[in-house]
């Protein structure tokens, strides 16, 4: 996107496309505010929680089925100290990565757009420690 020029890179919502688990509420719902590079951001988030595989997709099970929001099932595995999808395959760093990542996500795809960090700021987080990171709120999708 850097190469083109302003007024070729603005392109109209109104007929915006995408996985619904991907796309952010103001693209859809307008009262969340504005499109912007905030609504890659949610993209990105929810992205990376399915990459690192909080989503048991092959071992479905009623708290993690689609009854409940994905991000809801997060936050109560991680308010419950429990470990999402180790299944005994990480060492202690991988893990600590693990839940850095989870984390930076949750930040991510917080409902209002100013509540999400810039790209820039999800690089700083995950290049930092997990101890300099706070759980965010729960998004308000979820409650």
């Amino acid at each position: 996107a850097k190469p083109c020029l302003q007024k070729d890179s603005i392109i109209s919502m109104s007929g915006a496309r995408g996985t619904i688990g991907y796309i952010a509420p103001e693209v859809f719902l307008r009262n969340f505010g504005g499109v912007s590079y905030k609504s890659d951001v949610y993209s990105y988030g929810m992205l990376v929680l399915e990459m690192l595989g909080c989503r048991r997709n092959g071992k479905a099970r009623a708290e993690c089925s689609s009854a409940q929001y994905f991000p809801q099932w997060i936050y109560n595995q991680l308010e419950q100290g429990e470990e999402l999808n180790d299944e005994g395959m990480m060492n202690g760093k991988e893990r600590e990565l693990h839940k850095k990542m989870v984390v930076v996500s949750l930040w991510c795809i917080q409902t209002n757009p100013s509540s999400r960090p810039s790209m820039t700021t999800v690089v700083d987080m995950l290049e930092g420690t997990i101890e300099s990171l706070q759980i965010p709120p729960m998004p308000s999708l979820a409650t």
